[in-house]
C-alpha cells in the first residue's frame, strides 16, 4: 500500500492553494445546501401559507425562486420533490457559471503569461482531451495549474477524442497563423501540442478506474495513446506536416490527483513504460530546499529518458517539451500539497459523486473535481456511447437508485457575428434535448431525468441564456 501524502513541500505554491481552496469550498457549500433546504420545504407543505414560506426560505438560502405551479399543486398529489431538485440544481448551476467571471480581470493576464510561456517552449496551441469522468473536471485549473483561457479542453469518454474534429481544429489554428499571425506567423517553426489524459485509481484499481475502459488502467492508457498516434498520422496523411504536431500522454490517479507523464523520445514516440510519476517525486523531494528539489525533478525526467528495457526510447524530446513537462510536474506537486493539506492526502470520494451531466460543449467554469460528468457531442448519434456511460454506468447508481432524478445540462455556443448562428444553435439544443428524453424514456416517464437547455455567445465570460423546454 502506498504511503499517504503529507502536507508541506518547498515547491508548493501555498498562496495559490489557499485561493483554490476558497473557490472549491464556496462552490461546494452552495450546492450542499440544496437538499437540506428542499427537505425543510417538503416538511412545510401542509402548513398555512406554505407557498409564501417556501419561496421565502429558498430565496433567502439559495437565491432563486421555486416554480410557482409546483407549489400550488402540492395539495393535490404532494410536493413534486424531483421537479424541485432538478429546478434547484439548474438554478444553482446558472448562478455559479454567471458569477465566475465577476471581478476576474486577472484571468486575461494569467492566460497571456501562459501563452507566452508555451510559445517559448515552441508550442502555439495546447489542446487537451481528458476522459469525461467527473474526477478529472479539475484537470486544467487544479491538477495541471493551467489558466482557463490559455488552453483548449474537450472531454470524451475514455479520452477517445474525435480525430476528425481535432484535425479540423488544427486546420483552423493553422489558418489563423497564416492569415492573421495569431499567436505566431506561419513561418515560425512552432508546434501544435495535443495532450490526452487517462485516469486510474491507486486505492481501488479494479472498481474505481475508467468506466469506459472497464476499470483497466492499461486499456485506458493504451486507448488514449492510440488516439494520439492516430491524430498525428491523420495530420501527416492529410497535410504532409505531421512534424508540426507534438503529442503528450498523461495519466491521473483520481484518488490523489498525482500524475504520470509519459516522456516522448527524440522521434516523438511515447511508451506506456516510460514515465515520471509525480507522487514519487513529491515524497522523494519532501524536506529538501526549493533549488535541490527542482533539480531532482529535472533529474527524474532525465532518468526516464535514459532508462533501458521495455520503456527504452530514442533519446530526448526537444528542449521546449522538456521545459513544459518540468513545469507540469512542478505544478502538480503544488496540487499534491493541496490534496495533502485540505483532503488528508487522498480524496474521501474515491468513486463517482457527480451532481450533473453536461452535454454538448465544454463549460470552462466547471472545474471542481467530481462535480459533473461531461459528454461532448455534436450529434446524439456520435456521442451516444459517452452519454450512456454517464447515465447508465454512473447516474443510475448515484441518483436513480435513491429516487433522485438525473440532471442534464445541454450547452452549446453560438457566434453572434455569424447571421443565423443563434437560431441554429437553439434548434440543435432542442433537438439534443428531445433525443435524450426519448433515449432514456424509462427515466423520463418517471420524472427521473430532466434537461436544462442553455446557450451563449462563444466569447469567454458570456452569460448563459436559458431556453424554455
Amino acid at each position: 500500500m502506498t504511503r499517504e501524502l503529507t502536507a508541506g513541500h518547498a515547491l508548493a505554491d501555498v498562496p495559490m492553494n489557499e485561493r483554490l481552496h476558497a473557490f472549491e469550498q464556496g462552490f461546494r457549500e452552495r450546492f450542499a445546501q440544496l437538499v437540506p433546504v428542499l427537505k425543510e420545504v417538503h416538511a412545510l407543505q401542509h402548513e398555512r401559507d406554505f407557498e409564501a414560506r417556501a419561496q421565502a426560505i429558498v430565496e433567502e438560502r439559495l437565491g432563486y425562486q421555486l416554480p410557482q405551479k409546483a407549489l400550488e399543486d402540492a395539495w393535490i398529489n404532494d410536493l413534486d420533490t424531483r421537479e424541485l431538485y432538478l429546478h434547484g440544481t439548474f438554478e444553482l448551476f446558472d448562478q455559479v457559471v454567471n458569477e465566475y467571471w465577476a471581478g476576474r480581470d486577472d484571468l486575461v493576464a494569467e492566460a497571456d503569461s501562459a501563452i507566452a510561456y508555451f510559445l517559448d517552449c515552441d508550442f502555439h496551441e495546447v489542446d487537451i482531451s481528458p476522459c469525461s469522468d467527473g474526477r478529472l473536471l479539475g484537470l486544467r485549473r487544479f491538477i495541471l495549474r493551467l489558466p482557463d483561457l490559455a488552453v483548449r479542453v474537450k472531454s470524451y469518454a475514455g479520452a477517445q477524442f474525435d480525430i476528425e474534429e481535432d484535425v479540423r481544429h488544427w486546420t483552423k489554428r493553422e489558418l489563423l497563423r497564416f492569415r492573421e499571425g495569431r499567436p505566431t506567423t506561419a513561418d515560425v517553426p512552432s508546434r501544435y501540442l495535443k495532450i490526452a489524459a487517462y485516469h486510474y485509481s491507486g486505492a481501488d484499481p479494479l472498481h474505481q478506474g475508467c468506466a469506459a475502459h472497464g476499470n483497466s488502467e492499461r486499456d485506458a492508457a493504451d486507448g488514449a495513446l492510440h488516439q494520439l498516434r492516430a491524430f498525428r498520422q491523420a495530420i501527416e496523411n492529410t497535410y504532409c506536416c505531421g512534424a508540426s504536431v507534438d503529442t503528450l500522454l498523461i495519466g491521473v490517479d483520481t484518488d490523489t490527483d498525482a500524475i504520470k507523464i509519459h516522456i516522448p523520445d527524440a522521434d516523438t514516440r511515447m511508451s506506456l513504460y516510460r514515465f515520471v510519476e509525480s507522487a514519487e517525486l513529491y515524497r522523494a523531494t519532501q524536506g529538501l530546499d526549493e533549488q535541490t528539489a527542482s533539480l531532482r525533478v529535472y533529474q527524474a525526467i532525465q532518468d526516464a529518458i535514459h532508462q533501458q528495457g521495455w520503456g527504452r526510447g530514442n533519446g530526448a524530446p526537444h528542449e521546449g517539451m522538456l521545459r513544459l513537462i518540468s513545469r507540469l510536474l512542478l505544478s502538480n506537486i503544488s496540487q499534491l500539497d493541496y490534496v495533502a493539506r485540505y483532503h488528508g492526502g487522498h480524496y474521501a470520494d474515491v468513486g463517482h459523486r457527480e451532481r450533473v451531466i453536461i452535454v454538448g460543449q465544454e463549460i470552462e467554469e466547471m472545474q471542481v473535481r467530481n462535480f459533473a460528468y461531461f459528454a461532448h457531442l455534436e450529434t446524439m448519434e456520435e456521442g451516444a456511447e459517452g452519454m450512456d456511460v454517464g447515465v447508465n454506468k454512473i447516474f443510475r447508481k448515484l441518483n436513480v437508485e435513491r429516487g433522485l432524478p438525473v440532471p442534464v445540462v445541454v450547452h452549446y455556443r453560438y457566434d453572434r457575428k455569424v447571421p443565423g448562428s443563434r437560431e441554429r444553435v437553439e434548434a440543435r439544443c432542442r433537438r439534443i434535448r428531445n433525443t435524450i428524453m426519448d433515449r432514456y424514456r424509462d427515466l423520463a416517464e418517471k420524472g427521473l431525468i430532466g434537461c436544462h437547455m442553455v446557450i451563449r455567445d462563444k466569447r469567454s465570460g458570456s452569460r448563459l441564456e436559458p431556453l424554455a423546454a
